[in-house]
Parts: C-alpha cells; sequence; structure tokens
C-alpha cells in the first residue's frame, strides 16, 4: 500500500501544468504496484486546497485512490517528530498535518508520494519516496 501526501493530489485534480501530469504519472505507475491510499489528514488539506472539496473522495475514488485511516501508533509518531523538529528550532512552517501525513505513510504503508522529499527523509528515515518528476 501506498500513501499519497495532499500537494501531490491537489496537483492531480487541479489538472494544469506539468505537476498535474507528473502527478498523474507517478500515482498511476503506483496503482500498477497496489493500493493507493490517503490518510484523513491529507483528505481535510485537499478538501482545503479544491474547490467542490465535498465531491473530493468520489473524484479520489475513481481514479482508483482509497481511504486509510490513521492508527494511534502513527498519530503517537507524528507527535513524537514533531517534538523533534521542534527541539532542533523548527518553526510554525511545518505543522503537525505535515508529521501526521509521514508517520502514517511509514507506520500503515509501504511508500508516500510527495514533492517534499527532503522534509520525509530528514524525519521519517527508512520511509520509502516516490517523487513525482515534471
Amino acid at each position: 500500500m501506498i500513501a499519497a501526501d495532499s500537494s501531490v493530489l491537489v496537483d492531480l485534480v487541479s489538472g494544469q501544468g506539468g505537476d498535474a501530469e507528473a502527478a498523474a504519472t507517478a500515482l498511476r505507475q503506483a496503482l500498477h504496484v497496489g493500493p493507493v491510499v490517503l490518510c484523513e489528514v491529507a483528505l481535510a488539506e485537499v478538501c482545503t486546497a479544491v474547490k467542490g472539496g465535498a465531491q473530493i473522495m468520489d473524484v479520489l475514488e475513481d481514479i482508483g485512490i482509497g481511504y486509510s485511516a490513521m492508527e494511534p501508533k502513527a498519530a503517537l509518531r507524528a507527535g513524537e517528530m514533531q517534538r523533534r523538529y521542534r527541539q532542533r528550532g523548527g518553526h510554525r512552517s511545518r505543522t503537525v498535518a505535515d508529521f501526521l501525513i509521514g508517520a502514517h505513510a511509514m507506520m500503515q504503508c509501504d511508500a508516500l508520494i510527495t514533492r517534499d522529499a527532503s522534509f520525509y527523509r530528514d524525519y521519517f528515515k527508512g520511509l520509502k519516496l516516490i517523487v513525482p518528476q515534471a
């Protein structure tokens, strides 16, 4: 199972430019390997970014992207990673949502499709990342 970051899904549903094409290609390739899912945090972020967010789950399901609820162990890992971020001098530019998406992917999935590889490599070592290439 492969998790999808909200930024990639926003690129996909916006349907504009090279980022949308790169997202579509990465998701299509991942869907050939196995299920692609998003967690509640990524779903909320996509709904925030896209007009008509109430129908977004239907659109994603039509594409083949499912939903995977976050388990408590993933939420706990996210909190630990955000605490580490703050101890290292991190500021509010990173919200708990980024850590929740990363922890969900690490604890419950096999990989994460994201454009933000440097952040996830730093805080979620060992998480396989798939980066759409424009």
